[in-house]
């Protein structure tokens, strides 16, 4: 379900606040997809472990012991590169994060919150 205009003006306001009182915390929690799992790492990382794997069961077969070991270094390895993000990701600027702080201070923006609640409670009545 979308939200409304008056909802997402809201949402942003407090989205604003919370970059103006603890940006570091805002910036652990921002949700930026460009920062999330890629999925082109994760097939290919997929298929680098099931390589691994079937690379391990050939040593098990042929009881050769290097080369199990070495199908479990490439099915860890292919996990680990499945798992892990790209460093062209971690570079730029959080999407986030906005250009400039809100103006106001906290004072304002809570009254102006405290303005609209009781608004809507007088509407009520």
């Amino acid at each position: 379900m979308a939200l409304s205009e008056h909802e997402q003006r809201l949402l942003d306001q407090l989205e604003q606040q919370l970059h103006a009182d603890d940006p570091k915390f805002a910036h652990s929690m921002a949700s930026d997809t460009r920062k999330s799992m890629s999925t082109r790492r994760l097939v290919i990382g997929s298929l680098i472990t099931i390589a691994g794997i079937l690379v391990l069961l050939a040593g098990i077969v042929n009881q050769n012991i290097l080369i199990g070991v070495a199908g479990f270094l490439i099915m860890g390895g292919g996990v680990y590169f499945a798992t892990t993000k790209s460093k062209q990701l971690d570079q730029g600027q959080p999407a986030g994060r906005p250009t400039k702080a809100p103006t106001g201070g906290k004072s304002g923006f809570m009254a102006s919150l405290e303005d609209k609640w009781d608004e809507r409670k007088r509407d009520q009545s």
